[in-house]
């Protein structure tokens, strides 16, 4: 009867205690909201790591006051006592970074670095310090002292991405989980990207079809939004900008807000600039020679004005904002270098002031609505993003006849008649993706998908209107093996189907069959329509056993062929050519293969990213012997078609610590392309980086109590020729370029400023830059440009 009594008695007790215990989710991320995963989380002697997800769920839990700790690789240890209760069961933690110094060195572990350490593929992630340290005209202009990264410059404020020397539709841009679609298949239509407004930037090197979609065959540039700490009231800051070289002024306002569960993020940004300056007074546009009034370049100056709002709720199981910003920019082309007829410009008219617009110039509005929504599950999380854009670009010039176009333009044209072209493109977009974990499986399923409708105007013609759906499937599995070892798996579906709009012209030509002439007008595209589909794949492996780091991935992207390789059948007034497109290409396949090996020591780092590509179809705009005098008035015929491509290269960085307060850093890249076949066999691709080195000095002294952050940066980047080149692309001999940085943040009655200033091409020299849309008219880069920007943060109690 005892024994009996004493079971009775002890399972009272039992069910007596877990009555007072309860199950505890802890939820672990940053200060930007980011999950943290492989924490450990340790509440009353039990033990539980975080998921994926950042999520760590400790059982049995007695109700009461206890201590609540949690450990990370790469935070600051956290401990806080906390009472558990039956409503307070779910704990939010935030860790901070932990800095650490070793004997010379600072080093500042933060989530970049765990980003960039089990990623298979090579990375680079930035910050806004980085944009206002390295200031540009462009959001590509400033991440061009990245190594692998360069730009197709076009002026002084727009500038196309080139990854590893692949751009145009093989570079994707991401915009808060959506895909950039702009006019990028045009080499004079720039990013429509305002760069304050970028929080983090992730640029991913290689190709990310898998991940981003088919055009992501040359890389990545992940724009995420700038996350707002919650629970900071109002708050914001002024940016004021000027630079010498174009009498450019500027400002970027910001203004945010947040409390518990609310917040929201406003921006606005002008940009007013005039014509820029190269250091020389003359230069040919083939073989023709143009003086240049105090060195600018007529007709470049330009206006641009960005607004973005967002707002958001973020919970602890539910997380959704939506984004909307609208950008626009008016902006001239080099009066000399455009159009059929670049003698006839009116220089004394262009010269009486630098800062008018007149013809030829463009106007481009870029409008983009994004919804983002986030389930977070016990131990798996569903994302969606939702978009609108729609992107109105057009371009305006005087009207020049050629061909059979009326001498006059017609009074009774619907066409104003200084549209040359124009360019209406709405976007839908979706994306869904499901993150789960499984064992040391973390998946993510993802759909991505997109339609375009994309509308044509001018008096001028040079592709047709069209419609295109782009949607693919993808499964991603990162395994953990252990700490020290990732494997990355990918498999994903794509399809596309594109269909084209007929284009006859306004005017009639003549035609003749034998003796018989007749008078109509001519069809320049036909109706017709493709499909695209394909498998790709990839698989990577990263292996960090200590101060070495590893990281291979290889695979198979694929990209389907845009409406210009396709349909094109005109004029192209900047480049002097007809071009002409192929409605029978393939869609392009690429296979690559990635190495990544880097070692760090107390006082020195060291990395190194070679690189291998094989297409066996890289579609690639040929010229041809012919020229067309009916239609094109005697330009150049350039057709698009396919070669087999192989392209090799690598990227080196090197850091050395020489003293507490100074440090050192050497950037190089090396591309190589070769034509395995076709017309053009034995010949690199256009737009090919030359190889360069750059060599940095960095001082970071402590100043006074009033000053932090102090930097002084020197920058001396040396370029080697290019010689390596396809017709009609001309040798660009090598050249040095010295640029300094430097800056402080000064506070003066609780009043901060952050102060950055810059001079690029300190020495004022002469010299080509081979990736620029005015290499081919021998136009060097931009003279000396001292920036100059102030950062005031302020807060509203």
């Amino acid at each position: 009867m005892k024994k009996w009594y004493a079971l009775f008695a002890s399972c009272l007790f039992a069910s007596y205690v877990l009555a007072q215990s309860t199950e505890v989710s802890v939820y672990v991320s940053n200060a930007q909201q980011t999950a943290v995963k492989d924490a450990k989380v340790t509440l009353h002697n039990s033990s539980a790591h975080t998921d994926a997800y950042g999520t760590a769920v400790l059982k049995n839990i007695p109700l009461g006051n206890d201590v609540l700790t949690v450990h990370a690789p790469g935070y600051a240890d956290y401990e806080k006592h906390i009472q558990i209760t039956a409503s307070n069961k779910h704990i939010h933690v935030k860790l901070k970074p932990e800095v650490t110094e070793l004997k010379t060195v600072e080093i500042n572990s933060n989530s970049q670095n765990i980003r960039k350490s089990s990623e298979a593929r090579s990375i680079d992630v930035i910050d806004q310090r980085f944009v206002q340290q390295h200031l540009g005209g462009s959001l590509m202009q400033t991440l061009d002292r990245l190594p692998g990264i360069s730009n197709i410059g076009i002026g002084s404020g727009q500038s196309k991405p080139l990854i590893r020397g692949l751009g145009f539709n093989r570079v994707v841009v991401v915009d808060k989980g959506i895909k950039h679609e702009g006019q990028q298949w045009g080499a004079d239509h720039g990013l429509e990207i305002d760069q304050f407004a970028a929080g983090e930037i992730e640029v991913i090197k290689g190709p990310s079809s898998f991940l981003y979609g088919a055009d992501a065959i040359g890389g990545a540039i992940n724009l995420k939004p700038i996350n707002i700490a919650m629970e900071q009231g109002l708050g914001g800051s002024v940016n004021l900008i000027g630079k010498s070289n174009n009498n450019h002024y500027g400002t970027s306002i910001n203004l945010f807000g947040s409390n518990k569960k609310w917040f929201f993020d406003s921006r606005l940004t002008y940009q007013n600039y005039a014509d820029y300056r190269v250091p020389t007074d003359t230069v040919y546009v083939y073989d023709f020679a143009v003086g240049l009034h105090q060195h600018r370049l007529r007709n470049t100056a330009g206006r641009e004005t960005g607004l973005h709002l967002s707002s958001g709720y973020i919970g602890e199981r539910f997380k959704t904002s939506l984004h909307a910003s609208n950008s626009y920019a008016k902006s001239g082309f080099f009066a000399n270098a455009h159009g059929l007829e670049p003698r006839r410009v009116d220089q004394a008219l262009h010269d009486r002031s630098n800062r008018d617009l007149l013809s030829p110039y463009q106007r481009v509005n870029h409008f983009k609505l994004i919804s983002r929504t986030e389930f977070i599950h016990t131990n798996s999380k569903t994302e969606v993003e939702l978009g609108f854009q729609r992107n109105f670009r057009q371009e305006f010039n005087h009207y020049v006849n050629h061909g059979y176009m009326p001498p006059i333009y017609p009074v009774d044209m619907s066409i104003p008649k200084h549209l040359e072209r124009e360019y209406d493109k709405f976007i839908y977009s979706g994306n869904l993706k499901h993150s789960f974990s499984l064992h040391h499986h973390h998946l993510q399923i993802g759909l991505n998908t997109d339609h375009q409708d994309n509308s044509i105007s001018g008096w001028s013609f040079l592709i047709p209107g069209f419609q295109q759906l782009n949607t693919g499937l993808f499964v991603y599995d990162k395994y953990v093996v252990n700490h020290q070892l990732i494997l990355h798996g990918a498999l994903r579906y794509d399809y596309g189907h594109v269909q084209f709009e007929r284009y006859d012209d306004w005017f009639t030509s003549e035609q003749k069959e034998g003796n018989t002439t007749t008078i109509e007008r001519l069809t320049r595209a036909a109706s017709f329509s493709r499909d695209f589909n394909s498998f790709v794949w990839s698989a990577g492996m990263n292996y960090n056993p200590g101060k070495l780091g590893l990281k291979v991935n290889i695979g198979k992207s694929f990209r389907m062929p845009i409406a210009k390789e396709l349909a094109a059948n005109g004029v192209n007034y900047h480049y002097f050519s007809y071009e002409k497109g192929n409605a029978n290409l393939n869609a392009e396949v690429a296979y690559q293969a990635d190495l990544g090996i880097s070692y760090t020591e107390k006082q020195w780092a060291i990395s190194f990213s070679p690189f291998y590509n094989y297409f066996p179809n890289y579609i690639y705009l040929n010229p041809t012997p012919y020229h067309d005098y009916y239609y094109g008035a005697g330009n150049q015929v350039f057709e698009y078609t396919q070669s087999r491509v192989m392209r090799y290269g690598a990227e080196l960085k090197v850091n050395y610590q020489l003293l507490p307060s100074l440090s050192s850093e050497i950037l190089g890249e090396y591309l190589y392309s070769e034509q395995l076949s076709g017309g053009k066999k034995g010949f690199t691709l256009p737009f090919s980086p030359a190889p360069s080195a750059l060599l940095n000095l960095t001082w970071l002294p402590r100043l006074s109590d009033q000053l932090h952050h102090s930097y002084l940066s020197v920058d001396y980047r040396l370029t080697a020729s290019q010689n390596n080149i396809v017709p009609p692309e001309k040798k660009t001999p090598g050249y040095q370029v010295v640029n300094v940085q430097m800056g402080t943040t000064l506070n003066v009655s609780k009043q901060m400023f952050e102060l950055n200033l810059q001079v690029q091409n300190l020495l004022n020299a002469k010299y080509l830059n081979h990736t620029s849309f005015y290499r081919l008219i021998e136009l060097p880069e931009a003279s000396r440009n001292i920036i100059l920007s102030i950062k005031m943060p302020f807060k509203i109690k």
